[in-house]
């Protein structure tokens, strides 16, 4: 479909291209984490290589973006579901992504993909509708387990250091601006008196 400012058109070809097409044996151990790694950024790629290291087989669950924006804030997620889901399945460590991945992780869910170990990584974590801590399950089961990744750049602090950079950009082409017309306006009255 066609979104914002994006093009992408999504077809299984495409997302064949950068999957792990052997799928999970029997005997590895499924590691599931889950968000919105939105501006897939190196934050996200430390997380995922701790989470990786808690077992063989890594699982992705990609949120909504009506979820995202729910739990981010009205200016969120930046990229569309298409596009965090290409840029999280490339990267070398995530075996298979969950595209639309409930908020919540339910018993369902892990049974389903054999999940041993989820993983949140140290952001806050939002309630889920009716206040439900999204992880309670897997906490209920001790299958739970908070990652440090090392590395505390976080999507929010990215997109702040961008504004601020664009602040101080524009800040500094005002200045510029107003040196080249008081130049151009002394050229000209130098030029009119002459």
């Amino acid at each position: 479909p066609w979104t914002g400012l994006s093009q992408f058109l999504p077809t299984t070809q495409k997302i064949l291209q950068f999957s792990n097409k052997e799928g999970a044996k029997k005997t590895d151990k499924i590691v599931y984490v889950a968000g919105a790694f939105d501006l897939f950024h190196i934050g996200h790629l430390d997380f995922l290589e701790k989470a990786k290291e808690l077992g063989t087989y890594l699982i992705v669950g990609l949120h909504t973006d009506p979820v995202v924006n729910r739990y981010k804030g009205y200016n969120y997620p930046i990229m569309n579901i298409h596009e965090r889901t290409l840029s999280v399945l490339a990267y070398r460590c995530v075996d298979e992504v969950v595209i639309g991945a409930p908020y919540s992780v339910t018993k369902e869910m892990m049974d389903h993909f054999n999940v041993s170990v989820v993983c949140h990584g140290q952001t806050p974590v939002s309630p889920d509708l009716g206040g439900i801590d999204p992880y309670e399950e897997p906490k209920r089961q001790n299958m739970f387990v908070t990652v440090d990744s090392g590395n505390s750049l976080t999507t929010e602090k990215l997109v702040e250091r961008i504004l601020a950079r664009r602040m101080d950009y524009e800040e500094r082409n005002k200045k510029k601006e107003a040196k080249e017309i008081a130049a151009y306006e002394a050229y000209m009255r130098s030029k009119a008196e002459n």
